[in-house]
């Protein structure tokens, strides 16, 4: 199919996420993706600066996922998880385990779907342990857990995407935004927070580290060391939302590993399948799995067998890897190539952790403009809010790195000068 007709049957009848119809900012049709390039149908060749929004860790079309697809493929696409199991889905339940420390592996369809279970998981350990009172949840503004309605609820009420369903969300109880820095002062408040709560909170839940989709906020660690000990202190469980920071895109595998803790509850997604198929994961304690007993949650394609084969292909590959090196090759490359951004006149902060590079700009960005600038240099970025930023795959070279950083600093200086 021509391009111009893929571009007209999608303003026809396609809605795209975060999107009007028609959407306002231009839609650009891919005939194909290999290593960390995106070929689009006009043959044009984009660096893809965003993994396919955080998830192609290594890159398009590799070969041992490949593989891994073919091969299960010739087993069984799918079967139901309720009464059968197979072993893609084990061996990949074992590793999660491994890596994270925790004992039980629900496995689920997306992110967001991850965060309702370990909601509901929440409340039902809560009710099931003797405190059925405990109906909230407490996190920190700024945060981002996801679209759906319990994942939504704990998203920042006020300054997040989701404050149009503000008045049929459930209330939460919500702590400042997280300082970059150390702050005692900060500290403080989220004990007085959380103590003066307590009796009615069921979990704390945060993005551990890295503050996603809300705004790409890093904060300090003993931020969620408190948070820990407070758990503890009140007998709270926490959750931690690890689906943008886990499987080493901020320089440790998990957030938390960033703080040395280990939480109840844990939410993998994104990159779990190497960017290949939807799949999420929600973890816990075995203290948490014998309290709740039977979890009232069961998705169609729970554990799909395409979907965990290659999530193990994936996690065995990048523990094969060097992907700490990679990694801070990578933030060495993008501190280093958006230091030019720094100090500009529409530039608010320039902030680069792991494999993440951010530039805040004063205003809200024009995500046409910024695409159009980004893709005249051959790079894909999708920018939000006020921000211009990169979340690449472990893959690229430095000269993947310097192009994409090379038009991040075009496009932040070229338009806050327009």
């Amino acid at each position: 199919m021509k391009a111009e007709d893929i571009l007209r049957l999608d303003r026809e009848h396609v809605w795209h996420p975060y999107a009007a119809v028609p959407s306002g900012v231009p839609v650009h049709a891919v005939s194909g993706a290999h290593g960390v390039r995106l070929t689009l149908a006009d043959g044009r060749e984009l660096i893809d600066g965003m993994s396919s929004w955080w998830a192609a860790i290594h890159g398009y079309g590799h070969p041992r996922l490949n593989q891994a697809i073919r091969d299960q493929l010739d087993d069984m696409a799918h079967v139901m998880f309720g009464g059968l199991t197979h072993e893609p889905a084990v061996r990949l339940a074992r590793t999660l385990t491994e890596l994270t420390g925790l004992d039980r592996v629900f496995l689920a369809d997306s992110g967001s779907v991850a965060v309702e279970v370990a909601i509901k998981m929440a409340l039902q350990y809560a009710a099931a342990t003797g405190r059925p009172g405990r109906t909230r949840l407490f996190t920190v503004r700024g945060g981002y857990h996801g679209d759906t309605f319990g994942a939504m609820s704990v998203c920042d009420p006020v300054s997040g995407m989701h404050h149009l369903f503000s008045g049929v969300l459930p209330s939460h109880v919500f702590g400042p935004v997280p300082p970059a820095g150390y702050e005692e002062a900060y500290l403080a408040e989220l004990a007085a927070l959380v103590g003066a709560h307590a009796d009615e909170l069921a979990a704390i839940i945060v993005e551990p580290i890295v503050q996603g989709a809300g705004g790409m906020r890093f904060y300090h660690p003993a931020y969620l060391r408190r948070l820990r000990e407070l758990a503890d202190e009140h007998g709270i469980l926490l959750i931690a939302d690890e689906i943008a920071t886990g499987f080493g895109r901020t320089g440790e595998l998990f957030g938390c590993d960033h703080a040395g803790i280990r939480p109840d509850i844990m939410c993998l997604g994104k990159a779990l399948t190497g960017g290949y198929l939807t799949l999420a994961a929600t973890l816990c304690t075995a203290r948490v799995a014998d309290g709740i007993g039977v979890l009232m949650h069961g998705p169609t394609f729970m554990g799909n067998p395409l979907a965990t084969a290659v999530a193990g292909a994936s996690l065995d590959l990048l523990a094969e890897r060097p992907w700490r090196e990679e990694v801070k090759r990578i933030e060495a490359g993008l501190a280093d190539g958006l230091a030019p951004a720094a100090g500009h006149p529409g530039v608010r902060d320039v902030r680069v952790l792991g494999a993440i590079g951010v530039i805040e700009m004063v205003d809200p960005v024009d995500i046409a403009k910024i695409q159009d600038i980004v893709m005249r240099h051959g790079v894909w970025l999708r920018p939000f809010g006020r921000l211009v930023y990169t979340m690449p795959p472990y893959a690229c070279t430095p000269d993947d790195i310097a192009a994409i950083t090379h038009a991040m600093v075009a496009a932040a200086t070229t338009t806050s000068m327009a």
